[in-house]
């Protein structure tokens, strides 16, 4: 008996004839042909007494899957909003014609998910006015990057015919230096007294929302990528919004939370403290439990790589003369990396382009020369367009990059004529990380693309685009790696490897119960593979 003495024990629950990929051993390679589950552990990989069995039939057990990087409020918002993820312009401003069609004259049309790769253009101010009888319209693009509004908003914003500067952003202008609706990047902050804050209860019914289409895909545990501030936060105290859904039972799965690198400010203490900056109380990463925990403070250096807004160290192939931007001043955002370093947070830094990672990579070599800390592992959220040699300084480093291997099927077509195919290889790499000695995490970046795991996992493992072209073909996975980084390399990169992302004894019993192996399946045929039940904390939360 694994784990207990023979005899003694009477699980709450026994997952038996079962394919258990167990993720244990050097190779995590290692499967089992059951599970038993007692006070939300795995205590044994055999069969024993139970309170409950269940006979699998010869499903696969895998862990419960684990997103690294996702947005689970903006996702469950969306769902209440116009899917703008159609073919074409025509397809999008008739979606915004018939959702206004319903709506009153004061009330807003808003739409996410649309890209200028697929539709064959960023919509226009002027179409929108039509399509919505001059209503407020406010469209945002799959990345998250950017959003186009409708004139009545710039109106709103006293920019319907002149452009203001907006540091680390854009307000778009046509060849008149008219406004054309689409703003990029921080110049989306304009918008944030129209439409934020969310109230906690719209909140909370959208992290609920998230989390219940989350536990159906197999996911227990997923990164939240930036609460509280700047453009991707959704209220100054949506930390609030999650801790009400948990304490009313309605948050579904385990969530890490990214604080925001806007809401740190320096910290009154006594000086001997030597805080640094931070949230108020000294809270930093760490604070919460395996439920609800703060995670890292997120810092933005750059954009979007579809977007055209990343900081590249050369032209995008299908822009010359263009190269991206940074989101603040060089200098400002290096010491918003080392005043959190030396504070005592985990850094998650976003970085998309190579220009960009350059800059993170510097300012958290220089942070450990000055304030070394042990196992730190800093993040690179993205890591999107990565040289050789940024991929062996990050493991010099002990950063862990969080690429998201699901962009490749999705929005490859658009980073192939960003990069050309001279650097396509360097986008969301696999193979390399791996060969360098990283552990790789599994994430989306939901809802940027559809964020279903075993979607992911596909991608990873056959990096092939919507229109059936390679992309970075070198840098795939095998299954059975693609799976641990979705598990135990996600798990890792939370500094929580030794609670989840196996099935042993003494790990939490978070697990997915699947169709298929995605280790050894055809890979053709990993995104087919079906979720049959989901085990959060030995209860069976779905299936």
């Amino acid at each position: 008996m694994t784990g207990t003495r023979a005899g003694t024990l009477r699980a709450d629950l026994l997952l038996t004839n079962a394919r258990v990929r167990t993720l244990g051993g050097r190779d995590r390679s290692a499967v089992a042909g059951s599970v038993a589950i007692l006070h939300g552990r795995v205590v044994a990989l055999e069969d024993v007494p139970a309170h409950r069995v269940v006979d699998l039939d010869g499903a696969t057990v895998v862990p419960g899957f684990h997103d690294a990087h996702n947005h689970m409020a903006w996702y469950g918002l969306s769902l209440a909003e116009v899917d703008l993820r159609v073919p074409s312009l025509a397809d999008l401003y008739d979606a915004v014609a018939a959702r206004a069609a319903g709506l009153g004259p004061d009330e807003w049309v808003v739409g996410a998910g649309y890209d200028e790769n697929k539709v064959g253009a960023h919509p226009d101010r002027d179409a929108l006015d039509r399509a919505a009888g001059g209503r407020r319209v406010w469209l945002k693009h799959a990345s998250g990057h950017m959003c186009v509004v409708s004139s009545a908003v710039l109106a709103d914003l006293g920019i319907a015919d002149a452009p203001v500067e907006v540091p680390g952003g854009r307000v778009v202008t046509d060849d008149a230096g008219r406004p054309t609706g689409l703003l990029q990047e921080t110049a989306q902050s304009l918008l944030s007294p129209l439409v934020l804050p969310y109230p906690v209860a719209t909140l909370v019914h959208a992290v609920e929302r998230a989390g219940h289409a989350y536990l159906a895909e197999g996911i227990t545990s997923v990164v939240e990528a930036g609460v509280g501030g700047g453009w991707i936060g959704k209220s100054p105290v949506e930390v609030a919004a999650y801790q009400a859904a948990r304490d009313a039972g309605r948050l579904p799965v385990r969530v890490e939370l990214m604080v925001a690198a806007d809401v740190l400010r320096p910290l009154t203490a006594h000086p001997a403290d030597d805080l640094g900056t931070g949230i108020d109380l000294g809270i930093r990463t760490g604070l919460g439990d395996d439920r609800l925990r703060i995670g890292p403070v997120k810092v933005f250096s750059d954009g979007s790589l579809i977007g055209h807004t990343c900081a590249m160290t050369e032209d995008f192939t299908d822009t010359p003369g263009t190269r991206g931007y940074l989101q603040d001043d060089a200098a400002a955002l290096r010491d918003r990396i080392l005043q959190a370093h030396r504070s005592g947070w985990r850094v998650a830094a976003h970085a998309i382009g190579d220009a960009a990672i350059d800059l993170v990579l510097d300012a958290y070599a220089e942070a450990q020369r000055r304030w070394p800390r042990p196992d730190v592992r800093h993040r690179i959220e993205h890591f999107g367009v990565a040289r050789p040699d940024q991929v062996t300084r990050a493991a010099e480093l002990g950063v862990v990059p969080v690429p998201q291997g699901r962009f490749v099927g999705e929005i490859g077509e658009g980073m192939l004529r960003a990069l050309g195919p001279e650097r396509a290889g360097w986008a969301y790499r696999g193979r390399s990380l791996l060969d360098a000695g990283i552990v790789v995490p599994g994430s989306s970046d939901r809802p940027v693309v559809e964020g279903r795991p075993l979607l992911g996992i596909h991608d990873l493992v056959n990096r092939m685009t919507e229109g059936g072209r390679a992309l970075g073909r070198e840098e795939a996975l095998t299954g059975l790696e693609a799976l641990t980084a979705y598990t135990l390399g996600s798990a890792y990169a939370s500094h929580q490897e030794h609670e989840r992302g196996q099935v042993l004894p003494g790990r939490l019993a978070d697990l997915a119960v699947l169709s298929d192996d995605p280790a050894s399946v055809d890979p053709s045929r990993i995104r087919d593979i079906e979720v049959l039940r989901t085990v959060l904390g030995g209860r069976l939360v779905h299936g």
